[in-house]
């Protein structure tokens, strides 16, 4: 073998020179640093601890206080307001039972004029046709309506807890007797819508019955009604 051939087998023995290392872009380094996480511990002691416990406590009833007070605000006002609509109520009945009375009576004194004329009782019931409207009372058995909305309301919400016990009894004594006079209507159209009260020969206790209704559910009682009204009236003025 020859000499530059020889040298050709030596050198390709060699392993092959190892490169530099390429220096690593320090631009690159900064981004690394900041995707780390970067963890700190607080240590906190035991008193720390027990003025956050203190302090949600605090705000939890506070929170609390605060509702309940809004709360009893509320309905103390709609209490008021209940009873003051009650109060306006009792007025509006009153004005409207005072003017029904004094229509009742003359109705009573129709009835009293047609006992006493037969001619004029045979305008009431004429041919078994009834002429009610005509001759003994022109507005009806009622000329007024008697409201208990109100009442109703105020029962329903409790309203009536704030009262004293003697106004509350006044109160369903007055209107009981509103029922009572509202009644009437009923009871006298059970004696007019009968035919017994058709027949001729009976046109007298007719009149009669229709007389004693409007005294037993209506006319006797309003008197005391209306002293009860003032009464009423006067104890809630302050609502």
């Amino acid at each position: 073998m020859d000499e530059p051939e020889k040298k050709k087998q030596e050198l390709a023995k060699r392993p092959p020179a190892e490169k530099p290392e390429e220096k690593k872009d320090d631009k690159s380094l900064p981004s690394k640093i900041k995707k780390r996480r970067i963890e700190v511990i607080t240590v906190r002691n035991w008193k720390e601890y027990l003025g956050e416990s203190v302090l949600i406590v605090f705000s939890v009833a506070l929170a609390l206080a605060l509702t309940e007070w809004f709360t009893k605000l509320h309905e103390e006002k709609q209490t008021r307001q209940f009873l003051h609509e009650l109060h306006e109520e009792l007025i509006t009945n009153r004005i409207a039972e005072e003017d029904q009375y004094a229509y009742h009576l003359k109705v009573l004194r129709n009835i009293d004029s047609a006992l006493n004329n037969p001619a004029y009782a045979q305008q009431f019931m004429n041919n078994g046709v009834l002429h009610l409207y005509e001759t003994i009372a022109p507005r009806g058995v009622m000329s007024r309506n008697l409201t208990d909305i109100a009442w109703q309301m105020a029962k329903q919400n409790n309203a009536l807890a704030k009262i004293d016990l003697n106004t509350y009894s006044l109160l369903v004594d007055i209107y009981d007797d509103q029922a009572r006079i509202t009644k009437v209507e009923d009871e006298i159209g059970k004696v007019l819508l009968s035919w017994e009260s058709r027949k001729p020969e009976n046109l007298r206790a007719t009149l009669i019955l229709i007389r004693d209704n409007y005294h037993g559910w209506a006319v006797d009682r309003v008197p005391e009604l209306l002293k009860k009204y003032a009464r009423a009236i006067e104890r809630l003025k302050n609502y």
